[in-house]
């Protein structure tokens, strides 16, 4: 069997899996719309079947196949690996998106639902269930292509997230995949970020009124930040620390990290930076996407 990220075409395979109650179900939605056969629930047994009749055949044009799976199938941990096993066997290795959330987020959704909690029993309460559950699930998350932080998201910025990020479906199938996150530290650090770099004394625009307006996309902005000495030395130093340390990550095998960069409210210098290093780091070849998270509250 051909890899089938060697041509979009050829049927990619999306695994959406994560923690109950991060929106997987709105995820798989959005798959289902543009143009992915769609299924939750499917058993691991079940994936080979089907991936394998989907690879070869495809018979009705389906751009690819969107399978929700997660711990309320019977066995889901312990056939995970090998289902894995047997797609890395025929040379196809799934895209996994992994979505979490806050416990405090996750605690207030199930509340609000009243819908039970896949592993609530009468001995195990809503609480127990969430902390048993993160900790199952672990693993899983370092398999995970994209993985994304719900906790600030409604239904549509989750949507709104996922279409904004498709375009990984038609990156190269090897390297390291670099999600560059901009945010403000006044909302939180994001929890998902693997590297977290503090902007706070780069030059604010925010205090010139006649700057305040604009965002970290505006280039009036992005060289008030980075276009004097100071902000000039920090690209070149920052720059050639990230070109130095992502081949340690490719060597140790990863193929995805997401690098948060903050300042204050999210949306000037944060996102400047985000900006200027994802374009840099485009024209040396790598895969990167870009997420301005506070942009519309800094």
């Amino acid at each position: 069997m051909n890899n089938f990220l060697s041509d979009i075409e050829r049927c990619p395979v999306i695994i959406l899996t994560g923690l109950s109650g991060a929106g997987k179900s709105t995820a798989l939605k959005v798959f289902e719309d543009v143009g992915f056969f769609c299924v939750d629930g499917l058993p691991c047994s079940m994936v080979v079947r089907l991936v394998d009749l989907f690879q070869n055949e495809n018979p009705t044009g389906y751009r690819g196949l969107a399978l929700g799976m997660d711990i309320r199938q019977h066995g889901f941990l312990e056939e995970w690996q090998e289902t894995f096993k047997w797609l890395e066997k025929e040379n196809c290795r799934p895209h996994v998106i992994f979505l979490e959330a806050a416990f405090e987020t996750l605690y207030k959704r199930y509340a609000t639902t009243r819908r039970p909690h896949p592993l609530e029993s009468k001995d195990i309460n809503l609480e127990q269930a969430l902390e048993i559950e993160q900790e199952l699930l672990a693993p899983l998350k370092k398999d995970g292509e994209l993985v994304i932080d719900t906790t600030e998201y409604s239904v549509h910025d989750l949507r709104r997230h996922l279409q904004e990020n498709l375009n990984f479906l038609t990156d190269v199938s090897q390297g390291l995949r670099i999600h560059i996150l901009s945010f403000g530290y006044k909302y939180g650090v994001p929890r998902e970020a693997d590297l977290v770099f503090d902007l706070r004394f780069l030059p604010n625009p925010y205090f010139d009124p006649d700057l305040q307006q604009f965002s970290g996309r505006d280039s009036k902005i992005r060289e008030y930040v980075l276009g004097g000495e100071e902000g000039e030395v920090f690209k070149s130093r920052f720059l050639d620390f990230l070109l130095y340390l992502l081949p340690l990550y490719i060597k140790e095998g990863r193929y995805r990290l997401t690098m948060a960069l903050g300042c204050t409210g999210g949306r000037h210098r944060s996102v400047a930076v985000a900006e200027t290093i994802a374009e840099t780091l485009k024209q040396q070849g790598k895969q990167i996407s870009v997420e301005h998270r506070h942009l519309e509250l800094g």
